[in-house]
């Protein structure tokens, strides 16, 4: 109990000394804010010079019709309007399609060869995760690719593109076992 009173003493002590801090004049703090403030002067940016707007019109009528088909035969010399340059050749597009003609060739990759009864095929992986053995003249990727030579580690095809002018050209295009 007497423990108590001394607690309770003490705590009645450090709370009166804690208010007559508070209550002590601040006059010389509020002088020198006064001061401070006084000798501030605020400075303001004055608002930026504004530029009048020139009012521009876009006049394309003297230039060529970026749309039209003449411009692009215009730009080719020996190609009449209309006409196209054919090479002769042109992927058969009545040909049943084979499963990995319907994935781009850069997502196709090859995971090895397989040689059984004297013939070599190349092992396919899709991005379906699907494995397929292609032989050659098989088909693979989307621009009509045909294998022409399968090697231990890539596999050539020669590819039937557009040119751009109504004919169809052949491409060289490889798959390399990537490790």
């Amino acid at each position: 109990m007497i423990l108590k009173r001394y607690v309770r003493l003490i705590f009645v002590a450090v709370l009166v000394s804690t208010l007559s801090g508070c209550s002590s004049d601040n006059s010389d703090l509020l002088e020198w804010m006064a001061e401070v403030k006084a000798q501030t002067k605020p400075k303001v940016e004055p608002l930026p010079i504004l530029k009048p707007y020139k009012n521009f019109i876009y006049e394309a009528s003297h230039l060529p019709d970026p749309f039209e088909n003449s411009l692009f035969d215009q730009q080719k010399p020996g190609i009449a309007a209309g006409n196209t340059v054919s090479s002769g050749i042109s992927p058969d597009l009545n040909r049943p399609k084979e499963p990995l003609e319907s994935f781009p060739l850069d997502a196709l990759s090859m995971v090895g060869t397989l040689n059984q009864d004297g013939q070599t095929w190349a092992i396919l992986q899709a991005p379906d995760k699907t494995v397929t053995r292609s032989s050659l003249g098989n088909y693979i990727g989307q621009n009509f690719g045909r294998i022409t030579q399968i090697e231990d580690y890539s596999i050539n095809l020669k590819e039937i593109i557009p040119d751009g002018l109504g004919g169809w050209i052949e491409r060289d295009a490889s798959i390399s076992i990537v490790e």
